[in-house]
């Protein structure tokens, strides 16, 4: 496995999405690194703007780029908002990505997603597996544009010998997640729920699908620092799965965040609703062997993601997407 040593110690380093749940995850890490962190707000540069993007890259020449930026949701978002998830994170991957090159950034990480993998790849998730098969289709424009950034790297890596890395975050959640009921992801969706029902006092609280999917979960903070760790340690064509190598049914997973939360009442499926992929499992061997393990449990990493729920709440909060 190709190894490199990486120091970021003085270097100026951006994060691209940094108002994002990984992105923010991140900026907390890097506050503990002897950088110059550089960000910049989507009002002022949109990352879908290519002479924006260029400029701003031009103006500020960071050295290390952490590409956390996407337009991200669960499978809701994900099947209504199939040509804004393609395009918006096709334009960000292509322009971040290649204004790196034009601006000697020394190195650049992409963050993936686990979706890029075939529905009925065999599990735990080797890397190896992507390509092999057809995606899920509630989630294949996401994917392919995932896809896209993964290759993107890979080809400047390869024709202009760029030290570009692609990393594979399995589902992510914590501070800064996105509460929409409609369109957030399931963490942030069943924290949301079983707290509403809790304060209405509600008997029952509806989780989506069959409850039988298995799905594995790590705590964005622990992603940011596996994000550090490979940025010091890895330069290779090939991507890295990040996460637990452990996984749990939905069901088990509601019953957890219920218990947290602390409400009694009963949990309902709706079979209506769609399960997406039957399971998603990474194999986290590679990673293991490049010295870095998931540090923060389940059950403390939704404690965690509860208290910054509790903590972000507004009366008027929109919900929308961030980062």
């Amino acid at each position: 496995m190709a190894t490199a040593p990486f120091e970021l110690a003085g270097e100026t380093v951006y994060v691209a999405g940094h108002r994002g749940m990984v992105g923010s995850a991140l900026v907390r890490r890097l506050a503990g690194e002897d950088v110059k962190l550089v960000t910049v707000d989507r009002r002022e540069v949109d990352l879908r703007n290519q002479a924006a993007v260029f400029g701003w890259f031009e103006k500020m020449r960071p050295k290390v780029v952490f590409l956390a930026a996407a337009k991200v949701g669960g499978i809701v978002a994900n099947d209504t908002l199939r040509a804004e998830f393609i395009y918006d994170n096709i334009a960000v991957a292509a322009n971040v990505i290649h204004a790196a090159h034009l601006n000697n950034v020394k190195k650049l990480m992409f963050l993936g997603s686990s979706c890029i993998y075939p529905k009925l790849a065999e599990q735990p998730l080797r890397e190896d597996s992507m390509l092999t098969g057809a995606l899920e289709p509630t989630n294949e424009p996401y994917a392919i544009a995932k896809i896209a950034g993964i290759k993107m790297a890979e080809a400047y890596r390869s024709q202009y010998g760029c030290d570009f890395i692609s990393v594979m975050p399995t589902n992510l959640y914590g501070p800064g997640d996105n509460y929409h009921p409609e369109f957030s992801h399931v963490v942030a969706a069943l924290i949301r729920r079983f707290h509403e029902a809790k304060v209405a006092g509600a008997r029952s609280v509806v989780v989506w699908g069959t409850g039988t999917p298995r799905r594995e979960f790590l705590y964005v903070d622990d992603m940011a620092d596996a994000c550090v760790h490979l940025m010091k340690t890895y330069s290779s064509t090939e991507l890295v799965n990040v996460g637990t190598g452990e996984d749990i049914t939905i069901g088990e997973f509601a019953r957890v965040v219920a218990g947290v939360v602390d409400y009694r009442g009963e949990i309902k499926f709706d079979t209506s609703r769609p399960d997406g992929t039957p399971r998603k499992l990474l194999d986290v061997s590679r990673l293991a062997n490049l010295g870095w393990r998931a540090q923060t449990s389940l059950e403390d990493g939704i404690r965690r993601a509860y208290a910054a729920y509790l903590a972000e709440q507004r009366a008027d909060a929109p919900w929308a997407p961030r980062g």
